[in-house]
């Protein structure tokens, strides 16, 4: 019903589908470009129209009292900052734990411009020994879907070429918006190339 729902209304709102991977079953989810409150509407929508679960990062006080059932029920995945295992930890443990979870992080972290992406949905896809899954919706073709998925390995930017050859030419709903495809990491690892450069 869900795959049959979610096609008909993207084809309803204009949109096609375009599929490249098969989506494990378990597996960290990039959503990108991340730049409207609009994304994860769209999100929703393919990702019924592939079958994909989606899960979701949430405070574990909102999963407190009658709310509990309700963040559950919608795909939320209840993580405390406070535990020393570290919310690496706790959401490797949540994605080892069950048997299909497609964990989604907006890898910017923000819908505003960004200098860098987050690193946490490579760390726990590292961590819990799952893929990374690239996800993605193009305004101005108006196209979305799923493209490469891989397993990162122990070359992080071989593992990032990937993602910036694939979102390379993606058009989020406010372009301007969507900063370099680049891990904090990766600009850090760059500063002393770039200060021998500028001497």
């Amino acid at each position: 019903m869900r795959r049959w729902l979610g096609a008909a209304t993207l084809r309803l709102l204009g949109w096609t589908s375009e599929e490249g991977d098969p989506v494990p079953n378990r597996c960290v989810i990039v959503a990108a470009p991340h730049t409207s409150n609009w994304d994860f509407f769209y999100l929703i929508l393919f990702a019924w129209r592939f079958g994909v679960q989606l899960f979701f990062v949430g405070k574990h006080t909102l999963f407190k009292g009658p709310m509990g059932p309700v963040m559950r029920a919608f795909g939320g995945v209840p993580v405390n900052r406070s535990r020393r295992d570290g919310l690496v930890g706790q959401l490797a443990n949540a994605l080892n734990e069950s048997p299909r979870m497609g964990l989604v992080f907006p890898a910017e972290g923000s819908r505003g411009w960004r200098p860098h992406w987050k690193s946490g949905f490579y760390r726990v896809a590292q961590v819990a020994g799952v893929p990374i899954s690239l996800s993605f919706l193009d305004y101005e073709a108006k196209t979305g879907g799923f493209g490469p998925c891989f397993v990162p390995g122990t070359d992080m930017k071989a593992d990032m070429d990937i993602a910036r050859s694939f979102y390379v030419d993606k058009r989020g709903r406010h372009p301007q918006l969507f900063g370099p495809v680049q891990l904090e990491e990766e600009a850090v690892a760059l500063e002393p190339w770039r200060s021998a450069v500028a001497d």
